[in-house]
């Protein structure tokens, strides 16, 4: 027989609450999720990928319409955003947005589908999305297991972005590649934050508690110091924040130290005026969602 303490609520925060027997109780716990396909009217192409089996990390692949067999193109990771509990590289609106960009920016593509908390608790956003990226770049001398990346892909343009949690991760693997470097010939460019997850509002204690492994209030994938920054193996940045939402303040901190940083690169901040938390993704085709998308194109494309 169930005590009566099995339902009691331990702790409760903006994604999940948490029961005292250690459950956990997504809000949103079920996204939709639909298969690769190619689009008729642009030509995109996508597949997915398995990248590990132990533990179970793949991704979806964009390939847009080719100009002539051999033609090389930049390459752009996205890692889709979701309080590091929820959505996924495979749900409708990050596959149209995925294949919009690939056609628009005329990138390659590929999106991260990366573990979740509670079933795998961060740093498995981190680290899932770290092989993605060195999967990547496995491809570099042209004999790597993906054929569109070995035949396709010109490694010196390579470029990663998010929205929300996917920005967060995207500084982390910056940091990473500042840190650590990646494969001979193959250089990262820029990086593309929309509307970041960083340190210093009400969801610290979420993330703290969706990662066991933390060190507190100032942990650098939550909260990086300006030496951290300082250390980014990237060159331009680009940050989006949204006048209404309440991560906006952490995102304008995070800028403002990245500036004083001894980082050589170029950070440019684009604020979307009486909007809130990744609107862009409530109608992709709406009018300041495609001026946004226009933005974040151009920067890919250095026009």
């Amino acid at each position: 027989m169930a005590s009566s303490s099995d339902n009691e609520v331990a702790l409760e925060f903006r994604f999940f609450r948490v029961y005292k027997d250690g459950r956990v109780e997504l809000f949103k716990p079920h996204f939709k999720k639909i298969p690769p396909s190619d689009d008729p009217v642009t030509g995109v192409q996508s597949k997915d990928v398995i990248i590990s089996s132990k533990p179970q990390v793949s991704a979806r692949v964009f390939l847009p319409k080719l100009k002539h067999p051999n033609q090389k193109l930049p390459l752009l990771l996205y890692i889709h955003g979701g309080g590091f509990s929820m959505k996924s590289a495979f749900s409708p609106v990050y596959h149209k947005l995925c294949s919009q960009v690939a056609h628009e920016a005329d990138f390659v593509v590929v999106s991260v589908e990366y573990g979740l908390f509670p079933t795998r608790p961060i740093p498995a956003c981190y680290e899932d999305s770290w092989a993605v990226l060195q999967w990547v770049a496995s491809n570099a001398n042209g004999n790597g297991p993906e054929p569109w990346l070995n035949d396709h892909v010109d490694f010196g343009k390579v470029f990663m972005g998010g929205d929300s949690a996917g920005g967060n991760i995207s500084h982390t693997l910056a940091f990473r590649v500042g840190s650590i470097g990646l494969p001979h010939g193959v250089k990262v460019v820029g990086v593309v934050m929309v509307h970041p997850f960083f340190g210093g509002t009400k969801d610290d204690e979420m993330w703290l508690y969706m990662c066991p492994t933390n060190s507190g209030l100032n942990d650098p994938r939550m909260n990086p110091g300006i030496e951290d920054l300082a250390r980014l193996g990237c060159e331009r940045m680009l940050i989006f924040v949204a006048e209404e939402d309440y991560l906006t303040v952490a995102a304008k901190n995070y800028y403002e130290k990245l500036k004083k940083s001894e980082w050589k690169g170029t950070v440019e901040l684009v604020e979307n005026e009486k909007e809130d938390h990744c609107f862009h993704l409530l109608d992709l085709d709406g009018e300041k969602a495609v001026e946004m998308r226009h933005k974040f194109v151009s920067f890919l494309r250095q026009d």
